[in-house]
């Protein structure tokens, strides 16, 4: 087997993923440089700055970064709050009940993002079922549509099972001889789920915080669809730059903007936690 070996064998693939992946980021890139004409379009050969001195000193798009990023967030740290506990009952859970409810949380992955935001769409809307049930009980009607709060929900009820997964994973590495002799040591449970349970779940935690905030921050559909025309989040920004305005460069702009930033807060915050793991196990 010569250096070049292990090269060739994975040709096919990085090939693919060249393909795919990088040659239209490479594009983008470059498309979010050219010189936009709204009489005659996007100017090939002629270069500017200016799409991302807008992005970054209009506060309207700065604005909207602002929402989307404290949206994922939140979003995340409902999921974490929701998520752990809920992997750790499952992972405790034994046959045949631990199937269905991993058969529940996995179920909703299997219908499509666009179907559940409808969904969530006729629960929320004015004659919806919570709008019903609160005039039923004297509250009266309540706008939940169309609003930030309709679409955290969503992306909580979406990104909820990305979250319980990697944590049930994490859990199913755990000794549970471990806790019990911190239980026969006089531990309480709030200090054996802290000291114990907490470090060896942190990788977990990470990973489904991970997937979570990225895929909050690049949703589409459901702030599309439940946050309405003006509660606008960055992928509908995008959407509305290519295809309404056509201004094709300043939306490849704010894309990769986005993109960027959402590397640079995952990595940070993985970078955070994983120091915060290793001082945990010593």
């Amino acid at each position: 087997m010569t250096a070049r070996t292990p090269w060739l064998l994975s040709a096919p693939a990085l090939s693919l993923f060249a393909t795919l992946l990088v040659t239209p980021l490479l594009l983008t890139a470059l498309l979010s440089f050219n010189v936009f004409d709204p009489a005659t379009g996007v100017k090939e050969g002629a270069y500017t700055l200016a799409h991302y001195a807008t992005v970054f000193t209009d506060s309207y798009y700065l604005g909207i970064f602002w929402r989307t990023f404290w949206t994922a967030g939140l979003t995340t740290l409902i999921c974490v709050l929701i998520g752990a506990p809920q992997a750790y009952v499952l992972s405790r859970m034994g046959s045949p009940w631990r199937s269905i409810l991993l058969l529940v949380v996995l179920a909703p992955l299997l219908v499509s993002v666009v179907v559940r935001a409808f969904g969530w769409s006729m629960l929320l809307g004015p004659e919806g079922l919570i709008n019903q049930a609160l005039m039923a009980v004297g509250i009266g009607r309540v706008k939940l549509l169309y609003t930030e709060a309709a679409v955290l929900i969503a992306l909580v009820h979406v990104m909820l099972p990305f979250m319980i997964i990697p944590v049930w994973t994490s859990l199913q590495k755990l000794d549970p001889s471990v806790a019990q002799a911190a239980a026969s040591l006089r531990a309480g449970p709030f200090t054996i789920a802290r000291r114990i349970v907490l470090p060896q779940v942190l990788p977990g935690i990470l990973s489904g915080s991970l997937i979570v905030f990225g895929l909050a921050a690049s949703s589409f559909a459901i702030p599309g669809l439940l946050g309405g025309r003006r509660l606008k989040m960055v992928a509908t920004i995008v959407y509305d730059e290519y295809l309404h305005e056509l201004n094709w460069p300043q939306g490849a702009a704010v894309a990769l903007t986005l993109l960027v930033a959402n590397l640079i807060v995952m990595l940070s915050y993985n970078r955070l936690l994983e120091r915060r793991y290793q001082k945990a196990l010593g």
